[in-house]
């Protein structure tokens, strides 16, 4: 049987179809293969997040035994000995390197100790505590109307109850917001939760971030005088009420420090420039000659990689234990 010739017409119909099978078989090819190249460098990416976490928690332990050797070598006593505070420790890694800073954690105004008690239903306002973040912020710059609305706020933010402080604010104040929302209810993870407080602007969260912390704890922050630079004097006229101490008298006492540290509070409290100045009972045990918490500033690098970690270590009992992280710098 004969075949009938292809008219013009068909020959072209049939040389489109085969282009555009063509084209949609290249098409799917790219698509196929970028959806491959995607996942490889997925898998891959993923493969290097786990190689430096795990070299990051070598350095966390380096970092941890470097800083239990600190506390045993002077037991009952934290001091400057060593240049330890601020610098910059290698530490020799597996296939990487990592560089490690250390700071005192303890000396700073723990937003936490703005209530008392246990969590979630039993924390309630401390009125010392607000008294202290009120007179820090006045030690900032802050005006004292302001410093004690913000205090009152702050301490209403992370108690239990919804009863607002004289200035305070709670649920109702934050409802009324374009963007509604409610108080937290309980202790702060980190300090930048205080941006969240009514009332604290970006500018007022910088002024203040680098006086304050967030312990995992409902206690007033436990002020190492053996580790306070002369600069931090705030922290330690936030015991005192308005009027009753002097920046200068504060710098000197600093400076009066022994070379090794004081060995107790007692006699921090008998240099010359406090004598005599008591402040309030529980802030009378606040200063405490060593420390127990200590934050760690962790920078892995292999290869092309690096990887940021800060750490709050509690070095409360030994060994010391990573007590929070997060995989980026504190803001």
């Amino acid at each position: 049987m004969s075949r009938r010739p292809a008219r013009p017409g068909e020959t072209g119909a049939a040389l489109l179809t085969v282009l555009i099978l063509v084209g949609v078989l290249g098409a799917l090819t790219v698509a196929v293969l970028d959806r491959l190249k995607l996942a490889t460098l997925l898998e891959g990416n993923a493969a290097g997040i786990d190689n430096v976490r795990a070299l990051a928690a070598m350095g966390e332990t380096l970092a941890t035994t470097r800083l239990d050797d600190l506390t045993a070598a002077s037991p009952g006593k934290t001091t400057l000995a060593g240049g330890w505070l601020g610098r910059d420790i290698a530490l020799p890694l597996p296939g990487g390197r990592a560089v490690a800073r250390v700071s005192d954690a303890g000396n700073c105004f723990n937003l936490n100790s703005l209530v008392t008690g246990v969590a979630p239903d039993g924390l309630t306002t401390r009125p010392l505590a607000v008294e202290q973040f009120a007179a820090l912020m006045r030690e900032t710059g802050i005006g004292e109307a302001d410093a004690r609305r913000l205090a009152a706020a702050a301490a209403d933010w992370i108690d239990s109850d919804d009863t607002p402080n004289p200035g305070g604010a709670e649920d109702p104040a934050y409802a009324r917001s374009a963007a509604p929302y409610r108080t937290a209810g309980t202790l702060m993870a980190e300090p930048s939760e205080l941006r969240a407080v009514t009332g604290i602007t970006p500018a007022l969260y910088a002024r203040l971030r680098p006086w304050l912390c967030a312990l995992p704890v409902a206690e007033l922050s436990p002020l190492n005088v053996n580790t306070l630079l002369p600069e931090q004097w705030p922290l330690l006229a936030m015991l005192w009420p308005p009027g009753v101490v002097s920046r200068g008298g504060l710098e000197r006492a600093l400076a009066e420090r022994p070379r090794a540290g004081w060995a107790s509070s007692n006699e921090f409290w008998n240099t010359p420039a406090l004598r005599g100045l008591d402040p309030p009972a529980d802030a009378l045990r606040q200063p405490v000659v060593a420390s127990v918490w200590f934050g760690l500033d962790l920078t892995v690098v292999t290869g092309d990689r690096d990887f940021r970690e800060t750490a709050l270590v509690d070095a409360r009992l030994a060994p010391a234990r990573i007590a929070a992280r997060r995989w980026t710098r504190e803001e």
